[in-house]
């Protein structure tokens, strides 16, 4: 069984820089490590549906990004940790959300967007952006 759990959320004020992670443990039944797993990043905003934020590729070397946080927020992952990390920088009140981890059998390609995609989630954490 896959968990992910998700940490790193709270209470900023705009400008201001948070990093979250979600430390991954389990293996998928096939037998699947984390190295080959393809992760995301999503969040939910109150009455709006869940959204695409960042995605990054089984060795990292690929990374895709929603356009309304490219030059802000930075993916990257840590296989030998199973941990997977969003750095969010020069945040903006629109940013507020519950923000989720997700991870996918497959590896992920610019198309992954869509958390039906993703297998596996975390149980959330918040981000909230105010002055």
């Amino acid at each position: 069984q896959v968990q992910l759990v998700d940490s790193g959320g709270g209470l900023v004020q705009p400008g201001g820089s948070l990093r979250l992670s979600c430390a991954v443990s389990g293996r998928a039944a096939s037998g699947r490590p984390f190295s080959m797993f393809g992760m995301g990043w999503f969040r939910q905003a109150p009455g709006k549906e869940r959204e695409f934020v960042a995605a990054i590729s089984w060795g990292g070397v690929r990374t895709y990004y929603a356009d309304s946080v490219k030059g802000r927020f930075t993916i990257s992952r840590a296989n030998a940790k199973n941990t997977v990390y969003l750095q969010m920088n020069s945040l903006k009140p629109e940013d507020t959300a519950v923000y989720y981890c997700a991870a996918r059998m497959g590896d992920v390609v610019v198309t992954s967007t869509k958390p039906e995609q993703y297998a596996y989630w975390g149980q959330g954490t918040q981000v909230t952006v105010s002055s």
